[in-house]
């Protein structure tokens, strides 16, 4: 399982999210695998350990996959999240009041951005949890 975090707009311009996983259906040799997902391209950011960023919308649609660094993200309602090394973010809450986040231990961020292409809505592999 790779776990997974959606976070996007809701109606009333507030970042919300959902905790889940990536879907992995079976895959051939014994690997599980997901299905693609149209992307435009990927970049590799590093911000260095207790690293902040105010408030702010996705710039994007995007996949934030974290290789080091983890951190705490907040939304304005006040729900927060954690992320670790191996997770991923789809960050979709491209208007609105965005989110913000901090680094809470002693490594710097290192993370992939891959840019989602226009129209990728429906091949996107997020399951989220099942509540109990």
């Amino acid at each position: 399982m790779i776990r997974c975090v959606r976070i996007w707009t809701g109606d009333d311009a507030n970042s919300y999210f959902e905790e889940g996983a990536i879907d992995l259906p079976d895959g051939e040799r014994g690997d599980i695998l997901s299905g693609t997902t149209d992307v435009v391209s990927i970049s590799f950011r590093e911000t260095q350990a207790g690293g902040t960023y105010a408030w702010h919308p996705a710039p994007t649609r995007q996949f934030v996959i974290t290789l080091r660094g983890t951190l705490d993200f907040r939304t304005k309602g006040g729900a927060h999240f954690t992320i670790r090394p191996g997770d991923i973010l789809i960050a979709e809450d491209t208007a609105g009041s965005g989110h913000s986040w901090r680094l809470v231990d002693d490594e710097p961020w290192c993370r992939a951005y891959v840019i989602l292409a226009p129209g990728a809505d429906a091949k996107l592999p997020f399951v989220p949890n099942q509540t109990p």
